[in-house]
């Protein structure tokens, strides 16, 4: 028997829990979504940690999920200079559309950038009501790389599911949205979406898609380089990502909330598909 700090359990137990989570802790799951795909361990989140606490099974504190510190966040050289682009798009703009038109959805919108001295970012827009993160591969921070995105996705769609997939797009002011005007309009000068800013330095006024960047910077932490991915490998981390299954979404996962609020055809447009829960993987080993 193990007898350690209150815990009592038999070796053949102990080393048969040990087999099932201490793989997937490695590969960067939480002791929730772990016990969330494998209902036949009775046991608690807070037993869990207290296990990996005592010693009790092979991985260690360090191996755990590492929780995410934010600091106050300086202007950027890149921001938006000019002010006027503001008219009608602040972040009380935005609120007073949405106190008209509450059911709308909001896709949140950022960019993640490698290290210093590299050229391409991530582009993320995030979906409020499932959670959803879409990822695209940009060869540089400006307005242009971000605004091909939109055309690709306008085509695909096309214009009238964009409309009804992007709605209303909130986003920081980085000067890779300092064209609004061109992610507004599309490729036949149809309004499909419309953009408003939050406040300088007021990340928290968009916390869905900061939060989700928490997933992308395990797979890719600050100080990577993007300059050598593909958008296969940007696929591949999306993927298991959406496959996560959340505490906050009633244990579903973002794909799964997705299938049932996103139109049909823009779902299929993103090239989605779910990953079995024992293959997810949310640490830099996945695209070794």
């Amino acid at each position: 028997m193990y007898k350690r700090q209150g815990i009592n359990i038999s070796e053949k137990d102990l080393q048969v829990l040990d087999s099932v989570i201490s793989p997937l802790i490695r590969q960067g799951q939480s002791p929730y979504l772990i016990l969330k795909n494998h209902p036949e361990i009775h046991l608690s989140e807070k037993t869990i940690y207290n296990y990996i606490e005592c010693g009790a099974l092979s991985v260690k504190n360090l191996d755990l999920p590492k929780k995410v510190k934010y600091k106050m966040r300086s202007p950027h050289p890149s921001e938006i200079k000019d002010t006027g682009i503001f008219e009608g798009r602040t972040y009380k703009d935005f609120t007073s559309y949405m106190e008209q038109y509450p059911e709308t959805n909001v896709v949140e919108m950022d960019t993640v950038v490698g290290c210093e001295g590299t050229h391409k970012v991530l582009l993320t827009l995030f979906f409020r009501n499932c959670h959803l993160m879409l990822i695209y591969l940009l060869d540089d921070k400006k307005p242009e790389s971000a605004k091909k995105v939109f055309d690709m996705l306008e085509k695909k769609l096309p214009t009238l599911n964009f409309c009804i997939t992007f709605p209303v797009i909130l986003t920081d002011r980085g000067g890779e949205f300092s064209k609004p005007e061109t992610l507004e309009c599309g490729i036949n000068n149809v309004i499909r979406t419309s953009i408003y800013y939050c406040d300088p330095m007021a990340s928290w006024q968009k916390p869905g898609i900061e939060k989700n960047h928490e997933y992308i910077r395990k797979i890719l932490p600050k100080g990577s380089s993007f300059d050598n991915l593909t958008q296969f490998h940007i696929n591949k981390i999306m993927n298991h990502i959406n496959s996560t299954a959340r505490a906050s979404l009633n244990g579903l996962s973002p794909i799964q909330l997705a299938q049932m609020l996103i139109h049909e055809e823009a779902f299929k447009a993103f090239g989605l598909h779910e990953i079995k829960a024992d293959n997810i993987t949310l640490t830099e080993n996945l695209l070794k």
